[in-house]
C-alpha cells in the first residue's frame, strides 16, 4: 500500500494574474485606502478648524505609499503648523500695548493683560490710564498690593480715576477693603 495523502484541489491558475490572488490584491490596496481615508478625515477636521487633530491624520496620510496623497498631506501639515503657532505680538507705542491689554482684561486673560500693560507703562510711565488698567489687571489677578500702588498713582495723575474706580464693577469687590477704601473714599476716613 502506498501512502496517499489528501490534498486540497488547486484552482486553475490564470496566466495573466498568476502571482496575485484576490486576497493579495485586497491587502495590497488596503494601505492606499487607509491613507486616503486618513487624508479625507483630516480635510474635514481642517475645515472645521480642528487643526491639531487634523495634523495627526495628515501625518498618517503623509506616510502612505500614494505619492500624490502624501504630498498634499505634507502641504496641509505645513498649513496646520502655521495656523497653530501663536502670532508674535509686537507693538510700537504705549497706546497699542494699552489697547491690547484692555482687550485681554475684557477677555479675562489677566496674566497676558498684565504683561502687555507693563510694557505700555515702561514706554509711558506717566500715563494715568495705563496705571488704572494695570491696577485693574493686578486686582483681578489677586495682586492687591501692586494694584493699590498703581491705582494710587492713577488717581494722583488724574483725580477723576477715583470716581471711575468707584463705579467700576471690577473694583467693586475691593472697594470695601482697607487700602482700597482709603483710596476710593478718602472723605469717609476723616471721621
Amino acid at each position: 500500500m502506498s501512502d496517499r495523502r489528501m490534498t486540497k484541489p488547486q484552482a486553475p491558475r490564470n496566466s495573466r494574474n498568476s502571482d496575485r490572488s484576490p486576497r493579495a490584491e485586497a491587502t495590497h490596496d488596503a494601505p492606499a485606502l487607509t491613507q486616503l481615508a486618513a487624508f479625507e478625515a483630516a480635510i474635514k477636521l481642517f475645515h472645521a478648524r480642528q487643526l491639531a487633530e487634523a495634523r495627526v491624520l495628515f501625518q498618517q496620510a503623509a506616510e502612505g505609499a500614494e505619492r500624490d496623497v502624501a504630498q498634499r498631506a505634507q502641504l496641509h501639515i505645513v498649513m496646520c503648523d502655521r495656523r497653530l503657532q501663536p502670532a508674535a505680538i509686537s507693538f510700537g507705542t504705549a497706546e497699542e500695548y494699552y489697547t491690547y491689554g484692555v482687550a485681554l482684561i475684557n477677555a479675562r486673560n489677566v496674566a497676558e493683560a498684565r504683561t502687555q500693560l507693563e510694557k505700555a507703562l515702561a514706554i509711558a510711565p506717566g500715563s494715568e490710564h495705563i496705571h488704572y488698567a494695570l491696577a485693574l489687571a493686578q486686582a483681578l489677578a489677586g495682586d492687591l498690593v501692586n494694584a493699590q500702588v498703581n491705582l494710587r498713582r492713577a488717581i494722583e495723575l488724574e483725580p477723576r480715576n477715583r470716581l471711575l474706580a468707584r463705579q467700576d464693577a471690577d473694583f467693586a469687590p475691593l472697594a470695601h477693603q482697607a487700602p482700597f477704601r482709603s483710596l476710593l473714599y478718602p472723605d469717609k476716613n476723616a471721621w
